[in-house]
């Protein structure tokens, strides 16, 4: 395909998500997603659900595996529009991260078994990376699994695990050889979360929600057969699905609907009967945030489209997740700020149930809740400190 054709598709993608939106999207469903409401495991299957009719769910896979063949900048423009418009988060787990790492480097019998229902959402898959000790520095992690006739046996101890309270399945990274250097000693193990052995200890949040887990696992036995890849070679499965979380669209789109939420907020008329774009200190500071935001998009599209003529330089991911995880935050912050008396009446019952919250606009809520939790994207996926090394070494050769 060439790159004309790739950016007209896109662009095509781009129209085609607004009529969805505008047509198809159930109002409910939406509403909930732009106030920043708390979105529970139905929700999420149903947003899914609701992609994969219209073809869009797994539509990156290759076409033989039920997908469109997208190239990248096609998925990368359709996670834009989509977070640009303030649809919920694409769960990546099955269609984004272990899908691709399946049909990559799977078996026929893991193609045949797991891609279907990961496709469908009828599986809901968790992520097993991050460990006490061993966050962005996954080297380090010390969860062991032990040939034991035609199983594996781990036990260990997995953190942070965002959803695990839902899922059926969690790829995860397991030690099976000590000896070997550190990243030369990992595998790529699914996991089935109903084994004996599995518990999942939730970490509640300030949302009064649970997003994030621990999972420990104790004398869990993995069959053989649910190895991806061979034995040791975990470390480039890893590499290959964080490069996919790193580059995700919904980072600029995310960034995009936030700055465009803060204008509005800003030129309305308070109380006072003043408005708060008025003040030429934040007015210099939206015009910092737009113009940083243009750069992070031209960036990342540049940094798309090089990958797909092969043109990267390694650390592009890299450069997309600081960039657009700090912007967001630095917005947010904004937003917070201007919302005045609203920015610090918190009411998280409001936030589960739908309701108003005691101050200021429909989705104020929403708004705190997301810059609270937010606080934390430059730590998960791989911290800013981390991206900054990954581009220090592979980019200047420091």
């Amino acid at each position: 395909m060439t790159m004309q054709l790739a950016r007209e598709r896109a662009r095509k993608l781009k129209a085609d998500v607004i009529r969805f939106c505008e047509r198809d999207m159930p109002a409910d469903l939406l509403d909930k997603s732009r106030r920043h409401q708390v979105l529970h495991k139905d929700d999420y299957v149903r947003w899914m659900q609701l992609l994969h009719g219209q073809g869009w769910a797994v539509a990156h896979w290759p076409s033989e595996l039920g997908g469109l063949g997208w190239s990248p900048l096609e998925r990368f423009a359709f996670e834009d529009q989509l977070a640009r418009l303030g649809c919920p988060w694409i769960i990546p787990f099955g269609v984004k991260y272990v899908g691709p790492v399946i049909y990559t480097y799977g078996s026929a019998a893991q193609k045949q078994r797991f891609l279907p229902r990961i496709a469908t959402t009828e599986d809901f898959w968790a992520q097993g990376y991050s460990e006490p000790g061993a966050g962005s520095d996954l080297a380090s992690l010390r969860t062991a699994a032990v040939r034991d006739g035609d199983h594996y046996v781990v036990n260990g101890q997995k953190v942070w695990t965002t959803y695990a309270q839902w899922a059926d399945w969690m790829f995860c990274l397991v030690r099976t050889d000590r000896e070997a250097r550190p990243q030369s000693g990992i595998s790529f193990l699914l996991v089935d979360m109903r084994s004996p052995g599995v518990t999942v200890k939730p970490i509640p949040t300030m949302d009064g929600y649970t997003h994030v887990n621990e999972v420990w696992l104790e004398n869990v036995r993995v069959p053989l057969e649910n190895l991806v890849g061979e034995e040791g070679a975990g470390w480039t499965y890893a590499k290959f699905l964080l490069k996919n979380e790193r580059t995700a669209g919904a980072i600029v789109g995310m960034a995009w609907h936030a700055l465009h939420r803060l204008k509005e907020l800003a030129a309305e008329v308070g109380p006072d009967g003043k408005r708060p774009i008025d003040q030429p200190l934040l007015r210099n500071r939206i015009g910092e945030f737009e113009l940083s935001f243009l750069a992070l998009e031209e960036a990342a599209y540049q940094a798309v489209e090089a990958m797909m003529t092969g043109a990267e330089n390694g650390g592009e991911a890299s450069l997309i997740k600081i960039r657009g995880t700090e912007l967001y935050q630095e917005i947010a912050q904004a937003t917070v700020e201007v919302l005045g008396p609203a920015g610090i009446a918190w009411d998280v019952e409001a936030l589960h149930s739908g309701g108003l919250p005691p101050l200021g606009p429909s989705d104020a809520g929403g708004i705190l809740k997301d810059h609270f939790y937010n606080r934390a994207a430059t730590i998960f996926g791989g911290a800013s400190e981390i991206q900054r090394n990954i581009i220090a070494k592979g980019v200047l050769g420091l």
